[in-house]
């Protein structure tokens, strides 16, 4: 069973074994938490994005999909990109929101990852509403199988692991 931790912080910082970037379907860096990756990780996550994108996803990362690139100089063995929906309230797209947390773990679990920081997929810019972007993503990793020990959410601001803890105590069996 996956245990489910929550720290106020810089994803870049984590010493976990994969880290999980809120990309663009690019791959070749943005703003947030993908700038972020990016900068921090160095010029070897471009080298195998730019890779990635000269051969299997020629026409960038399809939203809800996630792939491994190495995490270059961030204190991780890997970066598993994820490309989450811009967010649309006349349109349900929580299932692709929720595909991301789900095939980043499954990449996760296929490189051998033990631990996983996550960021919060789809709700800077994307405009997803924090508090359903919570819900979303920790009732997905709480119910997802695998071999992942910890799902560690690193939440930038307090805002965010406010929502987030609240969600998770709400999420929690009672007793």
């Amino acid at each position: 069973m996956t245990r489910i931790t929550l720290v106020r912080g810089d994803i870049t910082e984590q010493q976990v074994d994969a880290v999980v970037n809120a990309a663009n379907s690019s791959l070749l860096g943005g703003g947030g938490v993908d700038g972020a990756i990016h900068r921090r990780g160095g010029p070897e996550i471009l080298a195998d994005c730019r890779r990635l994108r000269a051969s299997r996803y020629g026409r960038g990362l399809p939203t809800g999909r996630a792939v491994a690139t190495t995490a270059g100089r961030l204190p991780a063995r890997w970066v598993i990109h994820t490309v989450g929906p811009v967010y649309r309230p006349d349109e349900d797209l929580s299932e692709l929101l929720a595909s991301c947390y789900r095939e980043s773990l499954r990449v996760a679990d296929e490189l051998g990852a033990r631990t996983v920081a996550f960021p919060v997929v789809s709700a800077g810019i994307y405009g997803w509403p924090m508090d359903d972007a919570a819900r979303i993503a920790l009732t997905t990793v709480a119910g997802a199988a695998g071999a992942v020990a910890e799902a560690r959410f690193v939440l930038f601001d307090e805002e965010a692991f406010e929502t987030f803890r609240s969600v998770l105590g709400a999420l929690a069996p009672e007793g």
